[in-house]
């Protein structure tokens, strides 16, 4: 079942001893909701706590001191933010997956697995969601501002990419009249890199293939690219919008191997030319019509194979 953002706060004010829970490679939207949401839920006496997540980085990890599970909490309630498929789930959250109250994501692609879902594919990033969601809970304090204003901006790339919309700028600009500081979390999330992140990002533009006549970019980062480079989670974080920076690039694929035999490919797109989720949708992934995924099973030469493939069927289709 569908509900509204005023519906969904009128679930959480309703009930308790809640569960929160995060998506798979966990990026700034699906923790900076999750931090927020928890901290609203608090803000009315709630018992609220979020599952800890075994692939968060030190990048997003700060955001969700003090809110993790502790090893006696049994929830009554569960909610999933930012996650549009089961297959997103981390494998400590599986055993949650039949029980999920309540889902509030913003892709198109979501599968509806929960008991209630408050989806609107229009919002740039789920945080947006959750700050109306929050204000209808009480006022929106700057600790609870702190990680929205990352789950916002990371989404949208700083509010440049296409999905960004006079709302988002909006709900920023609400997020920043509470005293959060902007400017050092958009140096820490925007302008900071580190040596190892600048180093794999040569080797990408190295090994990058182009088609199209230019058009279409394929970037792969493999094991041992990782492993040679002494790289970790940190240093790949949101690897796949490097590629599209390209001058001339539409398409922009990147193909991370996560371990032999699997490969993670991230498709970011011009949506007015190709849809991105069309494409991801016949790997078995989605997202969104300018930005998707899909997890293959296969080498790096058969995950490119395979998305270079379903780009030309949604091409020809």
């Amino acid at each position: 079942m569908t509900i509204s953002s005023s519906q969904a706060a009128e679930f959480l004010a309703a009930h308790d001893q809640y569960l929160i829970l995060t998506h798979v490679r966990p990026d700034g939207d699906t923790v900076g909701c999750a931090a927020s949401l928890c901290r609203a839920l608090r803000s009315l006496g709630k018992a609220a706590h979020v599952l800890p997540n075994p692939e968060i980085t030190p990048l997003f990890s700060p955001y969700l001191k003090g809110l993790l599970t502790p090893e006696e909490f049994l929830p009554d309630t569960v909610v999933s933010v930012d996650i549009a498929a089961r297959s997103l789930f981390p494998d400590n959250a599986l055993t949650y997956l039949p029980r999920v109250d309540l889902a509030i994501d913003h892709h198109p692609s979501q599968e509806f697995f929960a008991r209630e879902t408050c989806l609107d594919a229009g919002r740039a990033a789920c945080g947006e969601l959750i700050y109306d969601i929050a204000g209808l809970l009480g006022p929106v304090t700057r600790e609870m501002a702190v990680p929205l204003y990352v789950a916002v901006s990371t989404d949208t790339g700083c509010f440049v990419y296409g999905n960004t919309t006079a709302d988002t700028h909006r709900t920023a600009a609400a997020l920043m009249e509470t005293g959060i500081p902007a400017a050092e979390l958009n140096k820490r999330h925007f302008r900071t890199k580190t040596l190892k992140r600048l180093r794999i990002e040569s080797r990408i533009v190295e090994g990058m293939e182009l088609f199209d006549g230019g058009e279409t970019a394929v970037a792969a980062v493999d094991l041992a690219m990782v492993a040679q480079l002494g790289a970790d989670e940190r240093d790949l974080e949101d690897i796949a919008s490097f590629v599209g920076q390209v001058e001339g690039v539409k398409n922009a694929i990147t193909i991370r191997e996560l371990r032999p035999g699997t490969c993670k490919l991230s498709l970011r797109t011009d949506p007015e030319v190709l849809n991105a989720s069309r494409v991801c949708a016949l790997l078995g992934g989605g997202g969104h019509a300018a930005a998707s995924g899909a997890t293959v099973e296969g080498s790096v030469e058969e995950a490119k194979r395979a998305i270079l493939w379903a780009i030309e069927q949604v091409r020809h289709g």
